[in-house]
């Protein structure tokens, strides 16, 4: 069976360019927790044979196991010419909306790309006329190599501040586990221990239906019983990777 991957970096190398990025993000659904976007630069025909083998599973990272992300995450660090990872906090998305943050984060990740690539693509976004010159790709992360190392670079980094500063702060939530998607331990824990400042209260969520009124009235106040937990501090607008 051919590796993904083959695929994805056959996509790159026939745009007959030297330095090719992606971008990508992670968190787009979830109820809490920041939106994550990465742009990551390879410079294709220089990948030595020994990195082009250590990249043989890279995929679109919802399709990889946390093991084989953490694992690529490492080896895409090393190899690329340029990775950018830029972080938006909940409070961000609430104010500004989600789509608007995401297309924000996505096109100040390529612009900070320097030198610039001599193509930036883009999973599945216009990021409008302001943007550094791009291509969106409908299913880019399944597509072009350069955006699936993004994604996973951005997944990785966001599951690890889930898995850890938010868990931290947060015990109860199992950050840890479900990294602020929407499942039924998360609701559970929501119903229980009420919202956190990780929180997207601006979701039309059912699992914010018992917030619903104070919601409505003020989006940003803090919730009225809040889980006598330390404050969470999450990351806005930060250019952060995951260490090795």
């Amino acid at each position: 069976m051919t590796r993904p991957s083959r695929r994805l970096f056959r996509h790159d190398r026939r745009l007959g360019l030297r330095l090719v990025a992606g971008a990508d993000e992670a968190g787009r659904g979830c109820l809490a927790g920041p939106l994550v976007a990465a742009a990551v630069c390879l410079e294709l025909e220089a990948l030595p044979p020994a990195a082009r083998r250590a990249l043989a599973d890279l995929d679109d990272s919802k399709r990889l196991a946390a093991d084989v992300r953490q694992r690529l995450a490492h080896v895409i660090l090393r190899v690329s010419r340029q990775v950018v990872v830029l972080s938006a906090s909940s409070a961000t998305i609430d104010r500004d909306g989600l789509h608007r943050t995401n297309l924000r984060l996505l096109r100040e990740a390529i612009a900070a790309l320097d030198p610039e690539p001599d193509a930036c693509l883009i999973d599945g976004f216009r990021l409008g006329p302001a943007a550094r010159a791009h291509r969106a790709i409908s299913g880019g992360d399944r597509t072009s190599a350069c955006i699936a190392a993004a994604s996973v670079v951005a997944k990785v980094t966001r599951d690890r501040y889930m898995c850890r500063a938010a868990h931290a702060a947060h015990p109860g939530y199992g950050f840890d586990r479900h990294v602020g998607y929407s499942t039924p331990a998360h609701r559970r824990a929501i119903e229980t221990l009420g919202l956190t400042p990780l929180h997207r209260r601006s979701f039309n969520s059912a699992a914010f239906a018992a917030y619903a009124e104070a919601l409505a009235e003020d989006p940003f106040a803090p919730p009225e019983d809040p889980p006598a937990l330390p404050a969470a501090g999450a990351p806005s607008a930060a250019a952060t990777v995951p260490s090795p």
